[in-house]
């Protein structure tokens, strides 16, 4: 994208080229780059600035709507689209949907499965309170799922109630399938987190624009897009909101290694899903989401196309 509206003054915004944006001072850009969006279908924009290699600045969006004249298809586009789709036909096929942390261990889903199977607690849809001492997780409950897709012996086995479908999903696809608009974070899919704590996907994936403080501090899925990280890399700002910083400074080095992450500007515009919890600062003037025991295979980064 060549421009982008600003909506700083909500009164008048006004539409910025990306040349002339990024003439403006360092403190302007920082304070109009949250407040981007796309001139024709209004979806929240970024604002990536040239690198030292050749690339030129530009704006950007992951929330272009499909019939937008600005959305320029790419095969990560592409990709995204399918992921979305992916999902949304997990949402309509499965019962539940376990997610799988660790992106690269493949072994480890039919473990995690074999643990769901073994939890017999009842099928309930009344939420568990955990106590604050305890890990702050809510809708503690388990079905019995059939998650293998291998043949069981049905000799004394009540055929009156159906086999539960499980699916696992690591956290690539889910993003994507978020920022294409599946209908994964209003839906009614039991969602596990591991193998004992369970939540329906519509109180569990929360985007940054709606992040609150919850409860004893109990955690959700948070999802969306940077918007910057500042010069020392110490926090992420999302785009989809001013007040809320997700502080990154006990684990800055491996997020960049883990992610390709090797300049500010390939944090610009990436989109973020990340495990975690959210709370006030001292001030109550800006909300914290931390990632979960500073794990970083709870949180999941994809960089934003250069033809975005």
């Amino acid at each position: 994208m060549l421009d982008a509206i600003c909506k700083y003054d909500e009164a008048e915004p006004i539409t910025l080229s990306v040349f002339k944006f990024q003439k403006l001072s360092d403190d302007d850009i920082e304070k109009y780059r949250q407040a981007l969006v796309c001139p024709a279908c209004a979806g929240k924009a970024y604002y990536r600035k040239a690198s030292k290699d050749g690339k030129a600045a530009c704006f950007g969006s992951r929330y272009h709507q499909s019939d937008c004249v600005e959305f320029k298809p790419s095969a990560a586009k592409a990709r995204e689209e399918l992921h979305a789709i992916e999902v949304n036909q997990l949402v309509v096929d499965s019962d539940a949907m376990i997610i799988d942390f660790s992106r690269a261990a493949k072994v480890s889903k039919a473990k995690a499965q074999q643990k769901v199977l073994k939890e017999t607690s009842s099928n309930s849809d009344t939420e568990v309170k955990t106590k604050p001492e305890k890990r702050a997780l809510e809708e503690e409950a388990a079905l019995p799922f059939k998650a293998s897709s291998e043949p069981e012996s049905t000799s004394g086995v009540d055929k009156s109630e159906p086999e539960k479908r499980v699916a696992t999903q690591g956290l690539e696809k889910v993003l994507h399938s978020l920022l294409r608009g599946s209908d994964l974070a209003s839906s009614d899919l039991w969602v596990y987190t591991d193998e004992k704590y369970r939540w329906r996907a519509k109180n569990l994936f929360v985007n940054f624009a709606d992040a609150e403080p919850t409860e004893n501090g109990a955690p959700r899925m948070y999802w969306g897009t940077i918007s910057h990280t500042d010069k020392q890399r110490l926090w992420l700002n999302p785009a989809e909101t001013k007040d809320v910083g997700i502080p990154i400074d006990m684990f800055s080095s491996s997020l960049a290694s883990r992610f390709d992450l090797q300049s500010r500007r390939d944090f610009e515009g990436a989109g973020i899903i990340l495990f975690g919890k959210c709370f006030w600062n001292k001030n109550k003037s800006r909300k914290i989401i931390q990632l979960w025991s500073n794990d970083v295979n709870r949180l999941f980064i994809s960089k934003a196309d250069e033809n975005e």
